[in-house]
């Protein structure tokens, strides 16, 4: 195993790390490859305790990555949970150590189609192996081995994160005090399936594909990772968020561009919910990879705790000690609280320990990523009320 280091003091921020480790003994995948060396990339914020036993991690979701509390190195813009991460916020940085690493199939430093394949000696592209939640989770779980974490104080995550935290708890129990999912579900919907795979015909389309091997070619499928972008974006707003923030204005500039005397053009003004899109779409392909995406999404389609358990969904949680609060918002029609009140349901017949809050908002999936004073005030209480339970109970952690 080797590692490199880079301490650093984010402005404003919370003080963080980021480390590569390489773990040379590689991973079993699922599918029945073995994948090695097997490299996660990660950031860490807080201090961590001499007892090793206020770890929380922090699980990201599809498009984020492990900058969560500082500055993304190749965009500049602030963390995607910056406002949740640090010194005093909710998930508190002066009480906890926080581990947020780039999942399995990323491209941000962590093994995935970007990795050199040691057979060849060059990457993987669109033959990277199919991989499954159960990997990316069991990625994660050896990343704790090598920084000697036994057991996590929590495990929280929003979206696909939350998938990973009902994984955790599911394959590693006894590594788990805490866990929180949000905005999640334990199964990827049809519908959910149905918007990936639109997505990935949209990249499939793209003339600069070639068949996954485009940086063979020096190209990229921009255009049709763009178009995946912002299928999906549309689906983490709700309609009310949509309506409020861009109604049917027209960006007038658009049309007052086009000459006086030139004929009147279908396309010639531009709604200003299109250049929101369309900027979505251009900023996410510098940052991402399409075959990350084709990877990552397939592994959401896959995710299914009932079917892994003859269709009980109580099954993998049946008798755990971990304590939940599972937590979802009104206006998500990606992830709907139908689903989460599922999860709940059984949860209870497992006989778990369960909180469940639904959140009025009406700003969709992306909820949790925003400014939400009951979100916050929940997520704050539960990690410090299991903290308070934890140390009532010595060693448990």
């Amino acid at each position: 195993m080797d590692s490199s280091i880079l301490p650093v003091s984010a402005e404003d921020g919370p003080v963080y790390t980021h480390e590569t480790v390489r773990l040379e003994e590689g991973l079993e995948l699922e599918c029945g490859v073995h994948l090695a060396p097997l490299d996660v990339a990660y950031c860490t914020y807080g201090t961590l305790s001499p007892a090793r036993d206020n770890v929380i991690l922090v699980c990201h979701a599809l498009t984020g990555d492990q900058y969560l509390g500082e500055p993304h190195p190749l965009t500049g813009k602030p963390g995607w949970w910056n406002r949740m991460v640090g010194p005093g916020l909710p998930i508190d940085t002066n009480r906890f150590f926080v581990i947020c690493s780039n999942v399995l199939g990323g491209c941000m430093g962590s093994s995935g189609p970007l990795s050199i394949r040691p057979e060849t000696g060059k990457a993987w592209d669109s033959e990277f192996p199919p991989i499954t939640m159960h990997d990316i989770v069991a990625a994660q779980a050896k990343l704790m081995d090598y920084l000697g974490i036994g057991r996590l104080f929590a495990v929280v995550g929003g979206s696909m994160g939350g998938m990973q935290v009902l994984t955790w708890v599911a394959d590693y129990p006894e590594r788990v005090f805490a866990a929180m999912p949000i905005a999640t579900s334990p199964f990827h919907s049809a519908q959910n399936i149905a918007f990936n795979e639109v997505s990935r015909q949209a990249i499939f389309a793209d003339p600069n594909w070639h068949d996954g091997h485009y940086r063979d070619f020096g190209a990229i499928p921009a255009r049709g990772l763009g178009v995946a972008r912002m299928m999906a974006h549309i689906t983490y707003l709700s309609e009310e968020a949509l309506s409020r923030k861009f109604g049917r204005r027209i960006r007038h500039e658009v049309a007052i561009a086009q000459p006086a005397s030139s004929s009147p053009s279908l396309f010639g003004e531009m709604f200003e919910v299109e250049s929101y899109l369309r900027h979505q779409g251009s900023t996410f392909v510098r940052r991402f990879d399409a075959n990350s995406y084709l990877t990552i999404t397939r592994a959401m389609d896959y995710f299914d705790l009932a079917a892994e358990h003859d269709g009980d969904l109580a099954a993998p949680f049946r008798n755990t000690s971990v304590r939940f609060c599972v937590v979802s918002f009104s206006s998500d029609w990606l992830f709907p609280t139908s689903q989460s009140r599922l999860l709940v349901r059984a949860l209870n017949r497992a006989g778990a320990n369960v909180s469940f809050v639904e959140i009025e908002s009406d700003r969709g999936h992306d909820a949790f990523l925003l400014e939400e004073p009951d979100f916050d005030r929940t997520v704050r209480g539960f990690l410090n009320g299991a903290a308070e339970h934890a140390d009532l109970r010595k060693g448990i952690v």
